[in-house]
């Protein structure tokens, strides 16, 4: 009997002995003692080369902030997401956050020069008119063209090397122009030389296929904002993405309050008049406008956000590009555009052409129905009589100054106006 007793106490312990290991093993900060913990998996984006378009390069814009896109110091705005997928790849915009210290984060726009179908029918297009192949690599057969051996020759841009391309700001190009672009591209090491001797054969197709495709990208280079001018920082290209700072569309604040609408109005007519009257004697206009040619910074500047329809005409050297050589065409005039599209006479630009896209298309949605009568009938007024083009006898200046005159006291000094504010306060220019 006691050996039984006995038996079947050892029994009991032995279960007992059981049910506390196992009861330890369930307990968290037990096991955390007694075995390393596994691994915590960082959840990271999967990027791929046909994503960001490296798989076309050199095709492509350029590589200076790929670094960027794999070490996630830039991130898609499902950023804070787990499971950090890239969104779709047809579309033609991105918001993003960019960072350089992997703590504080800023806003960026990740755009591509034309939508991802544009793309790849113009690739297509390349294959099919060059090699007679529907597949192919895209920078053999640029390379073989007449345009390209001529770039690979030249130690300076010169206007017959890009005579023919559909951007409007290569319609009338001066050297002066094409010197600034050499020596500003951002996409190689900084030489400060109009010549082209420290551009490799793959930065200069690399930078005839930009401007070939979208001048946008090149206009931020060249005019950048930290020199006052009317843009957004350009942060790098990776592929066929262009990283920028982030502004929201004009048309988002179609809706805005009066006093909003008349700031952003006034905004408009400066910039306007900036383009006419600058320090370097460049004339800008628009090919055309719409609600996303204009963007605004979270501080309530307005910038030009999309600068790809933006024309130039050097006031200081003119055109060195007559029209007889604009009408050369080849592979590189049709990369997005219609081959048959005719070019505008550099002639043909009036002052006043800018100002009457944006009397036609913008300031009515923006200012319609915002005020007070008589100041709304004024306005309304004016904006007609400048949509049907203002008479000989009245420059651009004179316009802007009439409608500054019945904007200005309508608009008002608070902390919404941040880039402002609070210098207003202490100023009679507000």
């Amino acid at each position: 009997m006691g050996r039984w007793i006995c038996r079947l106490c050892s029994r009991v312990a032995d279960s007992f002995m059981l049910l506390l290991v196992l009861a330890l093993s369930c307990n968290p900060s037990t096991a955390a003692t007694d075995s390393p913990s596994a691994p915590h998996i960082k959840p990271s984006y999967s990027f791929g080369r046909i994503f960001l378009g490296l798989d076309k390069c050199n095709a492509c814009i350029g590589t200076s902030i790929c670094k960027k896109f794999f070490k996630e110091e830039i991130r898609f705005d499902t950023w804070l997401s787990s499971h950090l997928k890239l969104p779709p790849s047809y579309l033609l915009s991105y918001s993003g956050n960019y960072t350089d210290d992997a703590k504080s984060w800023r806003l960026v726009d990740i755009t591509r020069l034309t939508s991802k179908y544009q793309h790849d029918r113009a690739d297509k297009h390349i294959c099919t008119s060059l090699l007679k192949t529907k597949t192919c690599s895209l920078e053999r057969a640029l390379r073989r063209t007449h345009r390209f051996q001529k770039w690979l020759r030249a130690k300076r841009l010169t206007p017959d090397l890009v005579q023919g391309l559909s951007s409007p700001m290569l319609r009338c190009p001066s050297q002066r122009l094409l010197d600034r672009i050499v020596r500003r591209y951002a996409e190689v090491p900084d030489a400060g030389s109009i010549y082209m001797d420290h551009l490799t054969d793959r930065d200069k197709l690399r930078l005839l296929y930009t401007l070939s495709v979208n001048s946008h990208p090149i206009l931020l280079q060249i005019f950048p904002d930290v020199e006052g001018w009317p843009f957004p920082r350009y942060l790098g290209s990776c592929g066929r993405l262009v990283v920028s700072a982030s502004t929201r569309p004009l048309r988002d604040f179609y809706g805005a309050a009066p006093e909003v609408a008349a700031d952003l109005a006034l905004q408009l007519l400066a910039v306007l008049r900036s383009m006419g009257t600058n320090d370097l004697n460049y004339f800008f206009y628009f090919t055309q406008v719409d609600a996303g040619t204009f963007g605004v910074f979270s501080n309530g500047h307005l910038f030009i956000r999309d600068a790809s329809t933006l024309g130039i005409i050097d006031k200081e050297e003119g055109s060195q590009l007559i029209d007889g050589q604009q009408e050369y065409k080849d592979i590189f005039s049709c990369l997005t555009v219609d081959c048959q599209s005719a070019f505008v006479s550099c002639d043909s630009i009036r002052e006043q052409h800018s100002l009457i896209m944006v009397c036609q298309e913008l300031l009515p949605k923006l200012l319609k129905g915002k005020f007070l009568q008589p100041v709304q009938e004024k306005i309304d007024s004016f904006l007609q009589h400048c949509a049907n083009g203002l008479t000989d006898d009245q420059g651009v200046n004179e316009a802007v100054a009439t409608l500054a005159e019945l904007l200005k006291p309508l608009r008002s000094c608070d902390s919404r106006f941040a880039y402002r504010y609070p210098d207003c306060k202490y100023s009679d220019k507000y």
